[in-house]
């Protein structure tokens, strides 16, 4: 079934994001004047085609990798002069810039929408309340303590862990203050914790902001009973099995599954003595931890899971917004995503991330069928992120993209004049070689994840 979900999910996703940044392109030039030859959703031998009654021929095809809208252009063939007035290369520079911008300006206005919706369909998740503070960590040196609900992040208020992931990941890489507000719950005046950064997580392949700061989120208490086992990881290696109970690791008593998980946390690449209950034998298993995170704070892997309980609705938090209120929640979340991934790029540039955690269509593949196979809500806000990533890219100043194109049309802008045939074919040259060593990149990380 997952196999299914990940293929409906792929092909949905890539259909929809691709369909609407093409029509961004389409929509425009028909307003300017231009006439469109063709409009593509996917590369390669068509599977179905069809022509509207302006003659713009339609085309889905086989390789659903892209797309493209091919225009009337005098540079690809001789036109009449009642033809130059539809070809998209006789249109002013304001016209040109304006289709090519519409492409990724449809990306941002779809993922506004997709936003604005989840908004109103609302939300339901954990509140930010700490669970457990690791030793010898930045949280515990900033005096954060279990049982405090977290409110802001620098400043931004935050609602659930998954807007402080947010915020923390746009802290990634840099050194400074970070600033944490937290509070009793049920109490309305937060006190600020300041932790001292340096160089947080930077070059970091699995960003774990939480974990590295040493933070745990609250949850219900879970009985130390394995039910999962990863089948590479350390407990299964040792002879560790689903339905062990853990009674205690290195002599000390462990009457939950979050007990087990704070004290694995602090022992990266140690041997520990787990003792376990098997059909009611008491059996004392050494077992070697592995580690996970970043290397200059790693954490200790077992590689073992356990069910969870019923949340208790007093520690969950529930959001949703009416039509009117929606559509600003909307936007802001768009924007705040926009820059974080422009952020991330350049931190990236700049050695501040990991290039690793650049993903591929392996990636995104897996992720599309995950975010399918949980529903409506994750579907579109995986659609939501993807749309913008793809807006973001396409606005880059590399040839061969609507950002390259877009700076050669602002210089021909500024100069009065377009830039020479000779430089933008260096320039498109260039652009092919960085993005296929790019995409080379991004499926080398993905073979490598598998």
């Amino acid at each position: 079934m997952s196999s299914l979900y990940m293929l409906f999910g792929t092909l949905l996703a890539l259909g929809v994001l691709v369909t609407i940044h093409e029509y961004g392109h389409f929509w425009v030039a028909r307003k300017c004047g231009v006439k469109v030859l063709r409009f593509s959703v996917g590369f390669g031998t068509p599977l179905l085609r069809w022509y509207d009654r302006h003659g713009t021929e339609f085309v889905i095809a086989a390789i659903p990798l892209g797309g493209y809208v091919k225009m009337l252009d005098s540079r690809e063939g001789e036109l009449t002069e009642q033809q130059q007035a539809y070809a998209f290369n006789h249109k002013s520079v304001q016209q040109r810039i304006a289709i090519v911008a519409a492409g990724p300006v449809a990306n941002f206005l779809l993922a506004f929408v997709f936003f604005w919706c989840l908004a109103m369909l609302g939300t339901q998740e954990p509140r930010p309340i700490i669970g457990q503070v690791l030793p010898q960590s930045l949280a515990e040196q900033a005096g954060l303590k279990a049982g405090l609900e977290i409110s802001a992040i620098d400043g931004n208020s935050v609602v659930g862990w998954s807007d402080i992931n947010i915020q923390l990941i746009r802290r990634a890489g840099e050194t400074g203050l970070l600033r944490i507000d937290a509070l009793v719950p049920g109490d309305s005046i937060a006190t600020g914790y300041l932790l001292q950064l340096q160089e947080w997580q930077r070059g970091a392949e699995d960003l774990n902001p939480l974990v590295s700061l040493g933070l745990i989120p609250w949850r219900p208490t879970v009985e130390a009973q394995l039910t999962q086992l990863d089948a590479q990881g350390p407990a299964y290696k040792a002879g560790l099995q689903e339905q062990d109970l853990i009674l205690a690791i290195d002599g000390q008593p462990m009457a939950s599954w979050h007990e087990v998980v704070g004290y694995v946390q602090a022992k990266p690449n140690q041997q520990v003595d787990v003792l376990v209950e098997r059909q009611q034998q008491q059996l004392l298993i050494p077992v070697h931890l592995s580690a996970r995170g970043d290397e200059q704070q790693p954490v200790g892997y077992l590689g073992a899971g356990a069910s969870s309980s019923a949340w208790p609705d007093d520690k969950l938090v529930h959001t949703r917004f009416g039509p009117v209120a929606a559509i600003a929640e909307g936007a802001n979340r768009t924007w705040l995503m926009s820059s974080m991934t422009l952020a991330s790029i350049k931190k990236m540039l700049f050695g501040e991330l990991s290039a690793k955690n650049l993903s591929g269509p392996i990636s995104i593949a897996k992720v599309a069928g995950a975010s399918a196979e949980s529903g409506l809500r994750s579907f579109l806000n995986f659609l939501a992120y993807l749309s913008i990533s793809l807006g973001v890219l396409n606005l880059l100043p590399i040839p061969v993209l609507d950002g390259g194109h877009l700076l050669f049309y602002t210089v021909e802008w500024v100069r009065g004049k377009p830039v020479s045939e000779k430089i933008q074919t260096w320039g498109m040259q260039i652009g092919i070689a960085l993005v296929m060593c790019v995409m080379f990149f991004a499926v080398f990380n993905d073979i490598t994840r598998l």
